[in-house]
């Protein structure tokens, strides 16, 4: 497999991740940060976005990373390239999201 598919099977892993708590906080009822930020309490508060709008972006971001397992190559979880690059796409989705979502605003 060409090293390409190694970076977009990384890509696509870091894209389920980032989908994950959107979508989940979405279908939760809860307001979450999305990059289609409203301010709360008339401008005091933390940025925040409907529920609605975080099911369809983290469902948009389950697209994404479907479409580009679905077209750039087989992906084999298992077999060491895949594993590491998903794995670590993942990991380093995982550990961005939580030093973002994890600061309270001033």
């Amino acid at each position: 497999m060409p090293f390409s598919a190694y970076i977009a099977h990384f890509i696509a892993a870091a894209m389920m991740t980032n989908g994950i708590p959107h979508f989940v906080s979405g279908v939760c009822g809860r307001p979450f940060r999305t990059p289609f930020v409203r301010l709360t309490n008339s401008g005091a508060g933390e940025p925040v976005s409907p529920p609605v709008v975080n099911v369809v972006w983290g469902w948009a971001n389950f697209l994404v990373a479907f479409l580009i397992f679905a077209n750039i190559g087989p992906l084999y979880i298992g077999t060491p390239g895949d594993t590491i690059f998903v794995a670590a796409g993942m990991l380093i989705m995982g550990i961005i999201l939580a030093t973002i979502f994890g600061r309270r605003p001033a």
